[in-house]
């Protein structure tokens, strides 16, 4: 497939880009993209949550009454879950989220998502991006170009560059990544995927590998 070519300033160069079908025009597998995001927001997660369980919890441990005659419950201390203060049943203690997922599925959901990201018109590709010097007013008149002032974007550059990513910093749902850095999750998370036309080549091949 090809797609216009644009500016800085959202108006065609007159050029287009190739896009090879084995990334962009795939039949998108929805299930790979769902284990892909699920993967990146699991590993997201800190697993420090924690409550404290009755050998924990500070108090006597002393008998409350006598264990038959009063009526009541038997009681073991005032530690026990069933007061106030006491421990918790079964709450959640430190653990790790991380699952492994092979990287033919994660290739396979980053074309998928790049797929319907196609389909819906949601990709254009940029001539070029370079910024003189980091400023956020020059990075917001880019996206305001494309219309997404105020909406998600995500741009993709060829090789890290210092004063795109710090322009954007300070904008809200703008992502700045390379073509080795992206992810399901950021492709499907934006309403538009910007691609600078030198990043297509070595995203292509990160892809097909």
């Amino acid at each position: 497939m090809e797609l216009e070519i644009h500016n800085a300033d959202g108006k065609s160069t007159g050029k287009k880009a190739k896009l090879s079908d084995a990334v962009f025009a795939i039949e998108p597998n929805d299930h790979a993209i769902w284990l892909d995001v699920k993967q990146h927001l699991a590993n997201k997660r800190q697993g420090t949550a924690k409550t404290l369980e009755k050998s924990e919890v500070s108090g006597s441990t002393k008998k409350l009454h006598r264990q038959k005659g009063t009526g009541g419950s038997r009681k073991g201390s005032i530690k026990s879950p069933l007061f106030k203060g006491g421990a918790r049943v079964f709450g959640p203690q430190p653990r790790d989220y991380h699952f492994k997922l092979n990287k033919k599925v994660k290739d396979l959901a980053r074309r998928s998502a790049l797929t319907h990201k196609a389909k819906d018109g949601a990709i254009a590709v940029l001539d070029g991006v370079k910024l003189a010097a980091p400023k956020t007013k020059d990075f917001a008149s880019l996206l305001k170009a494309f219309e997404l002032t105020d909406r998600k974007a995500l741009l993709v550059l060829a090789a890290k560059d210092d004063n795109v990513v710090l322009s954007s910093r300070n904008i809200r749902g703008a992502r700045v990544v390379t073509a080795s850095e992206l992810s399901t999750y950021d492709i499907m998370n934006a309403n538009r995927v910007l691609i600078a036309a030198d990043a297509i080549a070595p995203l292509e091949a990160t892809l097909t590998k």
